[in-house]
């Protein structure tokens, strides 16, 4: 068992959990919690085929969640899942999406416990070095926690029409990442793309909502100005 994994993970479900509390939430701890489980079983069976691993003849390598889980399949089950859970009632997914937001902030300072916090060098007087190296780093994991933790504060504050707040929480999420990618150690293109297409849907959502919602009050004004 990866310790510091897990205790990553208990960081993200603590921080998710005040949250909710404090916005007197406590009781759809459970759905976050459900929507979380089904995106890491998910994202872990994706991991696994793209590894060229057979769930169905290795179903014990399931539960080696160290072993690679698909972040992209993840999330995307997760959200997926949450909508279809909460079905119409996009009320529901407004009040846990600041929680959501500051789970993954939680998530993110969790770097602390597994030594991961640290990304490109530069010279900065908040960056630190890794064990037994002079070249100062820039605790990117810390970066990507702040914003989003700042972003959770704002949503909590954000009127509006119903599902906007959710669809702004993915954009929060999808843009911390996208603007401290750079900043990340990567052996590939990394998942800029897809931090991108997250921020660019999720406004897009936001502002049709906010369309549909001042369209249904100039109608309301207008039956009114007729009567």
């Amino acid at each position: 068992m990866e310790f510091s994994l897990l205790a990553a993970a208990l960081t993200g479900m603590g921080a998710t959990w005040v949250a909710l509390r404090l916005a007197g939430h406590a009781a759809r701890f459970d759905l976050l919690l459900g929507a979380a489980a089904v995106g890491m079983l998910a994202g872990r069976l994706a991991s696994m085929v793209a590894a060229g691993v057979n769930p169905i003849t290795n179903p014990l390598d399931i539960l080696v969640i160290r072993g690679g889980v698909d972040t992209v399949t993840a999330a995307a089950t997760t959200i997926v899942y949450l909508v279809w859970t909460v079905r119409a009632d996009r009320n529901v997914l407004d009040a846990i999406a600041p929680a959501a937001v500051a789970g993954m902030a939680g998530w993110h300072v969790g770097c602390l416990w597994r030594d991961a916090c640290l990304g490109a060098a530069g010279e900065v007087p908040w960056g630190w070095a890794l064990p037994g190296s002079d070249i100062v780093r820039h605790p990117v994991e810390i970066y990507a926690a702040a914003l989003m933790a700042l972003g959770a504060v704002a949503l909590v504050r954000l009127p509006g029409a119903a599902g906007r707040r959710a669809a702004l929480a993915l954009s929060v999420v999808a843009g911390a990442r996208l603007v401290t990618e750079p900043l990340r150690p990567s052996l590939g293109g990394g998942l800029g793309w897809w931090y991108a297409i997250g921020v660019i849907a999720a406004i897009m959502v936001a502002a049709v909502l906010t369309l549909g919602l001042r369209g249904r009050a100039d109608q309301g004004l207008s039956r009114g100005g007729n009567r």
